[in-house]
């Protein structure tokens, strides 16, 4: 069963309102740390893709200059811009509606591209990932925390059993593995963490020079 753009909208549309309180749970048990290790990486010109409410955008070194945070969804984008608001992130942060699989973006503009749980979303996220490839100046870094198939072989299956079910109702595909993905585009790939339940993934991949 594939997502597609028009399901991906209405599930987060509906829960942008929400979708913060939700992540910190999850986050706090499943993927503690991950977007300070994903930010703190980050220099130069930065992409962001599928930025969603911005919960990325107050972590940001000085070190990543500008960030360009793009998201399918208005109302998560709302969110977002309200944050930049609040935060006083408006000389740096510059927020757009477009499509993670078809960036309105030149070729080789951002040092850093950061993706932090979207590829499970993100209906072709082949796709997203070529994108980000081609974003990338030659020796740019794409910095990911996502999650994917445990390296746990009983949480793993549970997860597959799962996952049609997690997919009709939140578009999300629990044990997409994002390495492949890398690969596939043409990334090296130069560090792989994983955490708990080895269910969160914590990479590093290189445009190659």
């Amino acid at each position: 069963m594939r997502t597609t753009n028009e399901r991906v909208l209405e599930v987060f549309d509906a829960i942008a309102d929400r979708y913060d309180r939700q992540m910190a749970t999850c986050e706090r048990w499943l993927f503690p740390g991950s977007r300070a290790w994903v930010t703190g990486r980050a220099a130069g010109r930065v992409v962001e893709i599928a930025v969603g409410t911005g919960l990325n955008l107050p972590l940001y070194p000085e070190a990543a200059r500008s960030v360009v945070g793009i998201d399918l969804s208005e109302a998560m984008l709302d969110v977002a811009r309200k944050r930049v608001e609040d935060e006083k992130l408006g000389d740096r942060v510059e927020l757009r509606r477009d499509d993670a699989q078809r960036l309105h973006l030149p070729d080789g503009c951002a040092d850093t591209v950061v993706s932090t749980f979207t590829l499970c979303s993100i209906p072709d996220a082949d796709a997203a990932v070529r994108e980000a490839f081609r974003l990338l100046r030659p020796g740019g870094r794409f910095v990911l925390a996502e999650h994917g198939p445990s390296s746990n072989l009983a949480v793993r299956t549970l997860m597959r059993l799962v996952e049609p079910l997690i997919l009709r109702l939140s578009a999300d595909h629990l044990t997409r593995d994002p390495r492949p993905m890398l690969s596939r585009a043409g990334f090296r790939i130069e560090d792989v963490a994983r955490g708990r339940l080895g269910v969160s993934f914590r990479i590093l991949a290189v445009r190659p020079e």
